[in-house]
């Protein structure tokens, strides 16, 4: 059996607040290998918490606890800001939301690309070898869009440098926050099509985090349900229709679908004994 890239048991993420404290992620666990592996609930379920707490990127007033976090033979639980410094990008990379508020808005798409790039590069290496990514990521004219401003570029755009930015390190996992929520129905299946070649091509692992059952059940290959910070199931990609999870079949229920005339959408019951 192939030994995954990821392992992590027993993960929970614990936030302070004024008031009390939120347990936003429950004691889960889960593996990926080089695979696309699709995470889905509402918001609030913990899924961008976990991505977060992977990478040890959760804010000042968050606790995070594991039995176990496994990359490769590095042991992430116990991992120093010195270890995760030489994990973060060129290892694990993070694709998030909305590139507007991710790259620098007073610096060249290219040069900021550039700084993602290995050390020992001269000026004229490392302009090529962002020209050679951006092309990657079928951004057509890559002169172009090398010397341009964030503010200056679309949001499809957008997402494919920073899809560009966490690939030029080589990274072996790649952690997508929501990356196509942003984008119309044809930038997003374009942006889709280039990940989906990354992870075949190139081995990578795919942790995709999104709100959106339909896309994963086309995309991933397999996927975990999240509620109330804990994974209440998990299926093949292909299988989610055969849901057997009450939480998870609400959720497919409360879809609307072409062709299909019903009076009112379901509404989602929530048990509180699925939290527990």
């Amino acid at each position: 059996m192939i030994k995954p890239l990821l392992e992590v048991e027993d993960l929970s993420v614990t936030f302070r607040t004024p008031h009390r404290m939120v347990r936003a992620v429950r004691e889960i666990s889960f593996t990926v290998g080089k695979e696309k592996v699709g995470i889905v609930g509402e918001s609030g379920s913990g899924k961008s918490a976990t991505g977060r707490a992977i990478l040890k990127l959760t804010p000042g007033n968050g606790i995070v606890t594991a039995k176990r976090m496994q990359f490769e033979e590095l042991d992430l639980a116990n991992a120093t800001e010195q270890d995760m410094l030489k994990v973060r990008g060129s290892r694990i990379g993070m694709i998030l939301q909305d590139p507007k508020f991710s790259l620098d808005p007073v610096m060249r798409v290219g040069d900021q690309i550039a700084e993602a790039l290995p050390p020992g590069l001269d000026r004229k290496e490392a302009r090529e070898r962002v020209l050679e990514v951006l092309e990657a990521v079928q951004i057509r004219n890559p002169q172009r869009v090398y010397d341009l401003y964030p503010h200056e570029c679309s949001g499809g755009m957008g997402q494919r440098v920073m899809i560009a930015m966490m690939l030029v390190p080589e990274p072996k996992l790649l952690i997508a926050d929501e990356p196509t929520s942003a984008l119309d129905v044809t930038v997003r299946m374009q942006v889709l099509a280039i990940l989906d070649d990354l992870v075949s091509r190139r081995g990578l692992g795919l942790m995709f985090i999104s709100h959106d059952l339909n896309l994963v059940a086309t995309f991933c290959d397999r996927v975990l349900i999240m509620y109330a910070g804990r994974i209440v199931e998990e299926c093949k990609a292909t299988e989610l229709r055969n849901a057997t999870h009450p939480y998870t079949q609400g959720l497919l229920a409360s879809l609307p679908r072409i062709g299909e005339r019903r009076k009112k959408l379901a509404t989602l019951v929530r048990d509180p004994a699925w939290a527990m």
